[in-house]
């Protein structure tokens, strides 16, 4: 199916280029959450009359994200669970603790957004985790993780 793409897509393309993609990936995905449309010639004439507008959104949202990356990088989460005396936690810590961490700092972050290259922290100490706030825009967040021994 032909596509053009309403916004960046990592590894499909740019705003305003029209890809072709498996059906199944436009019409459940891409469609519905308005990245994307079926590049019919009305449509294309639509896209070329949005076009600015478009691009003055994909810049606008780009320079949000470059504001809160430059706020988040270096910053430092701690999160306190139990662990027994040999520092592994009972449980583990997942994106979803880290982006709820984030949230309550006043950093308006969703789980989907946090990316543990090594899965989750199973251990107490310190790690890293990057935030990916735009296809272009990533963050490096410190997580320092203390055991409760009570």
């Amino acid at each position: 199916m032909q596509i053009i793409l309403l916004e960046k897509i990592v590894n499909l393309g740019n705003l305003g280029d029209i890809v072709k993609v498996k059906d199944g990936y436009a019409r459940n995905f891409l469609i519905p959450t308005g990245a994307a449309r079926r590049a019919t010639a009305t449509a294309k004439a639509e896209f070329e009359a949005k076009r600015v507008e478009l691009e003055k959104a994909a810049a606008a949202k780009l320079a949000a994200a470059q504001e809160l990356s430059e706020k988040l990088n270096g910053s430092i989460v701690k999160i306190t669970q139990k662990a027994g005396v040999d520092g592994r936690l009972f449980g583990s810590i997942t994106n979803a603790d880290i982006a709820e961490e984030l949230t309550k700092s006043g950093f308006a972050v969703s789980k989907s957004q946090v990316r543990m290259p090594n899965g989750p922290i199973k251990t107490v100490g310190d790690s890293t985790v990057l935030v990916a706030l735009h296809t272009d825009v990533s963050a490096e967040v410190s997580v320092s993780v203390r055991g409760d021994h009570s």
